[in-house]
C-alpha cells in the first residue's frame, strides 16, 4: 500500500480527505492528525517546523506513502517548500478560496472567516490583492471555531459559537464567505442550514481535483482498493476515533511523537 496522506494539526484535515474521497473512493488513504501539538497557530514559525518534520518521518517511515497534502494553512504557507525539499514526495498545499469567492459573489461583498494567523498572514493578502481587487473584503479573525469543529466531529453542540459568528457575518452583508481554515468546512453543513442565501466557500474541491491530476503521473506508485487507516498523536482520544471509523478508516493507530513540541 502506498497510500495518499492527507495531515493536519487536527480534524480540519477531514473535510480535504472527504472531497479527495469523494472524487477518488478506490484510492488508499491514510489521514494524520497531530494533536499533540495543536493548534499550530499557537507556536512559533520554528517550533512548527520541527513539529512538522518529526510528524512526516514518522508518517514516511510508517505509511511510506506516494503522495501528501498538507491540509493546513499553517503549515502549507510556512514549509511547503521546506517539505518539498526535504522529502522525495510531491506535496500538495492549501489556501483560501478567494479566487473562488471572488468568482461567485455578485455584491463584491465577500467575508474571509479564518483564523487570526492566517487573516494577517502576508500570502492573504496578496490573493486578495491578486484576485478580489474589486471586493470588499471583510477580515473575521475566529480561532474558537478550531475548538468548536473539533467539539462537532465528537458529537458535542456548538449552538453557541455558531450563532456567535453568524450574527458577525450578518453585519457584514456579504453573499459570500470563504471558509479559510480547514476546519470550518466541518462545520459548513450547520452554516448552509442557517444561512442558506450565502455562498460558503472552501478550497476542498480544488484540492480534490489536484490530487486527481497527480494521480494520472504513473510514478507516484499509488494504490488502489480503498484502504483507509487513521492515525493521531496525543491523548487516547476514543470519541475521534469513533469519528473517524464512522467515516471508513478500518484502522486507528495513535503515534507518541515527542519530538518538536515547546
Amino acid at each position: 500500500m502506498r497510500p495518499v496522506l492527507v495531515f493536519d494539526s487536527g480534524s480540519g484535515g477531514l473535510s480535504v480527505w472527504q472531497e479527495i474521497n469523494a472524487r477518488l473512493p478506490d484510492l488508499d488513504t491514510a489521514y494524520c492528525a497531530d494533536f499533540a501539538a495543536a493548534p499550530y497557530g499557537m507556536l512559533t514559525d520554528s517550533a512548527i517546523e520541527a513539529r512538522v518534520i518529526a510528524v512526516m518521518d514518522q508518517a514516511r517511515a510508517a505509511l511510506d506513502p506516494g503522495l501528501i497534502v498538507i491540509a493546513c494553512n499553517t503549515a502549507s504557507t510556512l514549509l511547503l517548500d521546506t517539505l518539498r525539499a526535504r522529502y522525495p514526495v510531491p506535496f500538495v498545499g492549501v489556501v483560501p478560496a478567494i479566487k473562488t469567492a471572488a468568482a461567485l459573489t455578485r455584491n463584491k461583498r465577500i467575508c474571509l472567516l479564518a483564523t487570526p494567523a492566517t487573516v494577517k498572514r502576508a500570502y492573504t493578502e496578496e490573493l486578495i490583492r491578486q484576485f478580489a481587487g474589486d471586493c470588499e473584503v471583510s477580515r473575521l479573525p475566529r480561532g474558537e471555531l478550531v475548538h468548536a469543529a473539533e467539539a462537532f466531529v465528537r458529537g458535542k453542540p456548538v449552538d453557541t459559537e455558531l450563532s456567535a459568528v453568524l450574527a458577525q457575518i450578518d453585519r457584514l452583508a456579504v453573499d459570500t464567505v470563504v471558509l479559510g481554515c480547514t476546519h470550518f468546512p466541518l462545520l459548513k453543513p450547520l452554516f448552509q442550514q442557517e444561512r442558506p442565501d450565502i455562498h460558503w466557500v472552501d478550497s476542498g474541491a480544488a484540492i480534490a481535483r489536484r490530487v486527481e491530476s497527480l494521480c494520472g503521473q504513473q510514478d507516484l506508485r499509488l494504490s488502489v482498493g480503498g484502504t483507509r487507516l487513521a492515525c493521531y498523536t496525543g491523548a487516547e482520544d476514543e470519541p475521534w476515533e469513533a469519528c473517524v471509523a464512522d467515516l471508513g478508516f478500518a484502522q486507528r493507530l495513535r503515534w507518541d511523537i515527542s519530538a518538536g513540541l515547546p
